[in-house]
């Protein structure tokens, strides 16, 4: 893949697999929308030539790369500059090329909360918080979920010693002045206390299984929201939605990580309104 001429920006969505990925469709959009002059294509990358892949792109005037599994372990190391919240995920998803450095950010943790806060209209601030999973899916959300200034977060995990290590990490976060936040860890059958938003951030869904949770958690009040996302609700939704929780599914976050990764390439911050109604109707 070859850049075209000056003004002519290109950026490219990398993973293996990759043709599934909505990212090209997604940032078409933006573009178009925004009038930007940016093209946005998939890129395969072989399972043992990420790094090679990243840099051929780069020598043929690629300017940024969103990057997906199995590969955000790599683009951190690849980096040679990292973002606080790249730091702190200890994965990236989003490369920018830049005089010959290769800046490494995640937009993963402020697509979740966008979606949550902006979409869904649910305020962090002052509430309590279950994490489901220790993942990389879950740590890559916990510092921007800490910046809602929420009263509490309990990360809850099979193997609790991961869950542990994850509090550990971010107790600092959390002892910040005018960030007063209770971070716990437990394992899933261990938690019993209610919660006003419960994250499935475990990869269950994918298998249509739930992870061993009491249906206590939930409340009316509750959101419970999955990362995964489909034309039908997951098994972690209906069992939510079963014991009186309102529920989402990740599709918004897929939107909202994919607009802040726009925002970094090309400083303009697009709407994602119609994205998201075109994408869930397409489901």
């Amino acid at each position: 893949m070859s850049a075209a001429g000056a003004g002519f920006a290109a950026y490219v969505v990398i993973g293996n697999p990759i043709a599934h990925s909505k990212s090209p469709a997604i940032h078409a959009r933006f573009a178009a929308d925004t009038a930007q002059d940016m093209h946005y294509a998939h890129l395969l990358a072989p399972l043992d030539g990420f790094a090679a892949t990243v840099r051929e792109f780069v020598a043929q005037g690629g300017r940024g790369a969103n990057v997906t599994v199995p590969f955000k372990l790599e683009a951190y190391a690849l980096a040679s500059q990292l973002t606080s919240r790249a730091k702190a995920a200890g994965a990236v998803n989003t490369l920018t090329f830049e005089d010959g450095r290769i800046l490494g950010d995640n937009t993963d943790g402020i697509g979740l909360v966008s979606d949550i806060v902006r979409n869904a209209g649910f305020d962090l601030a002052h509430k309590k918080i279950l994490l489901l999973g220790a993942g990389g899916a879950a740590r890559g959300v916990i510092l921007p979920l800490l910046e809602g200034k929420p009263a509490q977060l309990v990360i809850a995990n099979r193997t609790v010693a991961k869950a542990e290590e994850l509090v550990q990490q971010f107790q600092p976060y959390c002892e910040q002045p005018g960030q007063p936040c209770i971070l716990g860890a437990c394992g899933f059958a261990d938690v019993s206390q209610q919660f006003d938003l419960v994250i499935n951030a475990t990869s269950a869904s994918l298998q249509a299984e739930l992870p061993p949770l009491a249906g206590s958690i939930f409340s009316p009040a509750t959101l419970a929201y999955d990362m995964m996302y489909g034309s039908q609700p997951t098994v972690f939704m209906q069992f939510a939605a079963a014991h009186g929780a309102q529920v989402r599914d990740g599709l918004g976050m897929l939107v909202e990580q994919a607009a802040e990764a726009f925002f970094v390439w090309r400083c303009v911050r697009p709407h994602t309104d119609a994205v998201f109604a075109a994408l869930r109707a397409a489901l």
